[in-house]
């Protein structure tokens, strides 16, 4: 498992150059506006760092603050558990420093103010985030009471945080029989929580669009084809998965496409 080897207590966050990874930027407690688009400006974001020991192309960044040489440039926005392990990552770019002031987390600490382009880091991720820090994501059937919004990015976070989750453990081996529950399963976003639940446990993942999805059958994310999966409540699903999508020169419902690439992919579906 991969830390960021500089984290101490309370410390949630670092940043690391994208350009040469033993370049640090530093770390911080808290990335308030992270997961908070601007308006009219999709991806940009305007994050205040709490409680940073500026190093590396970050700190060169706020000996230039007002100039064009504010910018640090791209780097990777690490999540750290309470042990300083990264959880995940988002790459950013173009951070710059906008303003520095001293902190209130500790002596030789400032907070930043920086602006930075992220795409990834949706809004209400956060929150999952923080489950798995504090080990809260512990049980199953924790994203069915989201918002539609919410479970894109719930899904979101368990794609970034899968390898971490996983803890080095090999796919199930050929043969296994997984059961999904289908009683919550709405739409997509619904199916994709429900399914990586089946196969990798509460916040797993196991694809979060139709590609991605036949990726996961490819191996690599838990499972082994050939599997059993017994589809628990189908009837239901049935009825709520209509949405045609295409398929080659056709169209299908979604949960009919479903059961195809199941197939293709050697998914053995018992629907109850």
């Amino acid at each position: 498992m991969r830390t960021s080897g500089r984290g101490g207590e309370g410390q949630k966050y670092a940043l690391t150059s994208d350009e040469d990874d033993s370049d640090f930027w530093g770390f911080a407690h808290e990335a308030a506006g992270l997961f908070t688009p601007l308006p009219d400006e999709e991806g940009a974001r305007r994050v205040h760092l709490a409680g940073c020991l500026p190093q590396g192309g970050l700190l060169k960044g706020i000996d230039h603050v007002g100039s064009r040489r504010a910018v640090a440039g791209n780097a990777w926005f690490e999540l750290l558990d309470g042990d300083g392990a990264i959880m995940g990552s988002y790459f950013v770019n173009e951070v710059t420093v906008l303003d520095v002031k001293p902190s209130a987390c500790g002596a030789g600490l400032v907070d930043l103010t920086v602006t930075l382009w992220c795409e990834n880091a949706l809004a209400g991720a956060e929150q999952v985030w923080d489950l798995i820090r504090t080990g809260h994501l512990n049980r199953t059937g924790m994203w069915h009471e989201l918002a539609p919004e919410e479970r894109h990015a719930w899904l979101s976070v368990a794609l970034w945080s899968q390898e971490y989750q996983r803890q080095g453990k090999p796919d199930a081996p050929a043969g296994q029989v997984f059961s999904l529950d289908g009683r919550h399963i709405a739409d997509r976003d619904t199916f994709y929580c429900a399914i990586g639940e089946a196969i990798n446990g509460p916040g797993g993942y196991f694809g979060w669009n139709l590609d991605a999805l036949d990726d996961c059958l490819s191996g690599g994310w838990g499972a082994t084809t050939p599997f059993t999966l017994h589809w628990e409540s189908s009837t239901e699903t049935r009825a709520r998965l209509v949405e045609r999508v295409p398929a080659g020169d056709r169209e299908v419902a979604l949960f009919d496409l479903l059961l195809e690439i199941f197939e293709e992919r050697g998914v053995s579906v018992i629907l109850r």
